[in-house]
């Protein structure tokens, strides 16, 4: 082939590349949660199925199951905040503080992840109800249902919340309040695993 033929195979190739885009602009920086307690550098746990805690994906409504961050507007109106983008979504990094907060406080076997091999019968779920930002109160609000099934047919449920008042409507007052919230959520789900 000499060089004109291969340059004019590969021009319409080349003018579709100007056409296409791979995603939008990207924000300015990403938002991730980072817990307020961490297991020591070299901390180990060992345990049994009996004793070992595994954490199980937590539900969503599909409100949450975006990177986006919700605003609640009114009782029936929903936003988005804007340039507010999570690193990934917002249960995954809040499963992640929690079992972290656990695994700090009690130096407990906590087996976090999507597939949880050990086959632990203590197990703890939940549905991460609430989290963003309500602009009818100018606050941050975390709401978390937890269940635990225990050793045996226990099952117990319990709901968590936490909530951080007079937060300006942008990314950067509204991702450290809400890192914040959910510090408190994860402490108090700590405690309630430790008690219970």
């Amino acid at each position: 082939m000499n060089r004109k033929t291969i340059i004019a195979a590969l021009a319409p190739a080349l003018l579709l590349g100007g056409c296409v885009s791979l995603g939008g602009k990207a924000p300015p920086s990403l938002l991730t949660l980072t817990s307020s307690e961490t297991a020591a550098a070299g901390a180990g746990a060992t345990g049994s199925q009996q004793t070992a805690l595994a954490m199980v994906e937590f539900e969503v409504p599909r409100v949450l199951d975006v990177t986006r961050l919700p605003v609640q507007v009114s009782d029936t109106e929903i936003a988005y905040l804007k340039d507010a983008v999570w690193v990934e979504r917002p249960a995954r990094l809040f499963r992640r503080m929690v079992a972290e907060t656990i695994r700090a406080r009690s130096g407990r076997l906590v087996i976090d992840g999507d597939d949880p091999g050990a086959g632990a019968t203590d197990r703890l779920s939940g549905t991460l109800r609430s989290f963003g930002y309500d602009a009818r109160t100018s606050s941050v609000v975390v709401v978390f249902d937890a269940t635990r099934n225990g050793g045996g047919a226990q099952v117990m449920t319990k709901r968590f919340e936490a909530r951080v008042s007079g937060v300006p409507a942008d990314v950067r007052s509204v991702g450290p309040a809400l890192n914040q919230a959910a510090n408190d959520v994860a402490g108090q789900v700590a405690e309630w695993v430790a008690g219970a």
